[in-house]
């Protein structure tokens, strides 16, 4: 978390130095706690060593200073040459605009498969593209406010955009109202389903495809519609409000348990509040060790939710279609 105040090199270089001018009764001991703190930070945050020259180069000096010292246990504990870079970086292949072919196989897809089916396939997309989000990407956008050099976090936006966008073609395909009701309610089917998974961020999807103006135009196709879809529409609309800063959807998302997808953009907002309302340092230039600790445990808390497992299994031919139809 350090990195949200001062860079990692930087941080690395003052371990350096404390280490170097430590001295005392209590100079050994002192050493082997650096080391071992180093040792922590290298385990649990790999990629950081992988993706910041600076900081490759003053681990370097670190090394050199340790061996030259005579320190053996100590270099193997600051020592970051194990460390793999495809390990740690996701790598993203550019589909093919989908040919007409496969647009229509979607269609078909769309057809002849339950709402549970496509509820289940769009959460194991959702939330294969949730886990690959680090805490460098969230750090990344609150610091930057973009996107952009942030291939997990850009993914995941072109995900969520391609479902909302699919969803309305689905419906302005169909040639007559009573067709594009159909499409509308089987759609809304899907929406409950994903409230059951717990899968709020393609909920959203799901209902902002359904609200758009494209769609809330066509009157007589709303004619078409039953009241009990109407109804479920609306109490979808008004848990996902923004209203009161999305005070419903963070009542019931908190309730919830085991496995669940978190509307991403809420907690990158409260991301973002945390650290342009907190001071970085307080009096006598001490870090603000508090606003550290609020941003750690908002990351943590969806980290962790990367480690529940999805209650459904996915078809591989499935996924791989949507795949490109969506993120096209």
């Amino acid at each position: 978390m350090h990195s949200w105040i001062i860079p990692s090199s930087e941080f690395a270089h003052k371990l350096l130095v404390l280490y170097r001018d430590a001295g005392g009764e209590k100079r050994d001991h002192l050493r082997v706690k650096i080391c071992h703190f180093v040792r922590y930070w290298i385990i649990h945050y790999p990629i950081v060593f992988t993706v910041d020259s600076k900081l490759e180069d003053v681990m370097s000096q670190f090394w050199e200073l340790v061996r030259n010292e005579g320190e053996e246990s100590h270099c193997q504990l600051i020592d970051t040459s194990n460390i793999h870079m495809h390990e740690w970086t996701w790598k993203y292949t550019q589909h093919a605009t989908p040919s007409n072919n496969k647009k229509r196989k979607v269609s078909l897809l769309f057809d002849h498969l339950e709402p549970t089916e496509l509820a289940e396939h769009l959460s194991y997309l959702e939330f294969k593209s949730f886990c690959q989000l680090t805490y460098l990407d969230y750090r990344s956008y609150v610091v930057s406010g973009c996107v952009r050099e942030n291939p997990a976090l850009e993914h995941s936006v072109s995900l969520v955009n391609g479902i909302s966008q699919w969803v309305q073609l689905m419906i302005l395909n169909r040639p007559t109202a009573a067709q594009r009701a159909e499409v509308f309610t089987k759609f809304i089917h899907v929406a409950q389903k994903l409230r059951l998974l717990q899968n709020f961020n393609t909920l959203m999807a799901v209902i902002g495809g359904l609200c758009h103006s494209a769609i809330s135009r066509l009157k007589e196709t709303s004619s078409y519609l039953s009241q009990d879809v109407t109804k479920t529409l609306n109490e979808m609309t008004e848990l996902l409000s923004s209203c009161s800063n999305y005070s419903n959807y963070r009542r019931v998302f908190s309730e919830c348990t085991g496995f669940k997808i978190p509307i991403l953009g809420v907690h990158l907002k409260d991301l973002v509040f945390l650290n342009e309302a907190l001071p970085d340092y307080i009096e006598d230039k001490k870090i603000n060790l508090n606003k550290l600790q609020q941003l750690y445990s908002r990351i943590v808390e969806l980290i962790q939710i990367q480690g529940s497992t999805p209650p459904f299994e996915a078809n591989k031919d499935l996924v791989h279609l949507l795949t490109v139809s969506l993120l096209c």
